[in-house]
């Protein structure tokens, strides 16, 4: 969402109690579908906004959503629809001043005991993973600031599978904070990817302007990349699970996990991965798992169960 929808959205909704979504797509001259969209990222954000669906719904800003754009500079208008990340990405960025200035000063407003107190007194966010290890890798607000000068980028990158990072040349669009890591969204050779910022050895800016696909954005790039492991592109490996097993594999595979039948004290499952290599992911479940499919699979968690045991011979 750009800054200008994002306070267009906002004082649209000061303006009535309540309003509908098509009212809202035509002031703000998006489509409904952008519109729900965008609301969404406002609750994500912590802005207390009601959405009722049907014949008599419509979208309110519930009390303590007021906003006064008069007080904010434009760095504060920029950083705050940097909705989703937490103190401490905001702080690698470099942003952890003006961010905190321009939500103190769209903060709820203070009510009597007897009203509901405001949403953002009593939800608070943290995406870094459990038992998350210290940043690495690249600074964040060092790349971010190359990514802003809109050149390309000259990277040294060490893939999972390298023993040495390579030298390429990317055109970036922008970071992705996802999960508690950072990454460079950039394409290489008009081909969109996603650069783990720890795996990124170094940068060196270039004087020639990026190259990017016409009318493509960042927020358009990252969804096709992040929609493209969960589908078609997806690597599928299957296996036999321990039913005792399964809730724990929810919570470390997430949605990547599909579970075909479940009889007994087994599970047949699948697992979604962005490569075989990825097959790693399934050794936490030693000999309560057995992969079945895709061969290649089968064959690399056998060599790579068999190199574990020899470091015990």
């Amino acid at each position: 969402m750009t800054p200008d929808r994002f306070f267009s959205l906002l004082l649209a909704l000061q303006t009535r109690e309540v309003i509908t979504t098509a009212v809202l797509a035509e002031r703000v001259g998006v489509s409904v579908r952008t519109v729900l969209r965008d609301l969404r990222w406002l609750q994500e954000a912590g802005f207390p906004i009601l959405v009722e669906r049907g014949r008599w719904g419509g979208v309110t800003l519930l009390p303590g959503g007021a906003l006064d754009t008069s007080r904010l500079t434009p760095t504060e208008r920029d950083h705050l629809v940097l909705h989703g990340l937490d103190d401490e990405q905001r702080h690698q960025l470099g942003a952890g001043t003006e961010s905190r200035r321009a939500r103190a000063k769209v903060a709820a407003r203070r009510h009597p005991a007897s009203s509901r107190l405001p949403i953002s007194a009593v939800v608070t966010t943290d995406n870094r993973p459990w038992f998350g290890r210290d940043a690495e890798g690249a600074d964040p607000s060092a790349v971010v600031g190359d990514v802003r000068r809109g050149v390309r980028l000259r990277i040294r990158y060490r893939r999972s599978e390298d023993v040495e990072p390579a030298w390429q040349v990317v055109d970036p669009y922008g970071l992705l904070a996802k999960a508690g890591r950072w990454y460079l969204v950039a394409d290489r050779s008009g081909v969109p990817r996603l650069y783990a910022l720890e795996r990124l050895v170094e940068w060196r800016p270039m004087r020639a302007p990026r190259r990017l696909r016409p009318g493509t954005a960042l927020a358009d790039v990252v969804t096709e990349l992040t929609s493209r492991w969960e589908t078609s592109d997806a690597v599928r490996i299957h296996a036999r699970l321990a039913a005792r097993q399964l809730d724990r594999a929810r919570r470390i595979l997430g949605s990547r996990l599909t579970v075909r039948s479940h009889e007994g004290e087994e599970a047949t499952i699948t697992v979604a991965c962005r490569e075989i290599e990825d097959v790693r992911q399934l050794l936490p479940f030693a000999d309560d798992l057995t992969v079945t499919d895709p061969p290649e699979a089968r064959d690399r968690i056998r060599e790579l169960a068999t190199r574990t045991l020899r470091r015990y011979d």
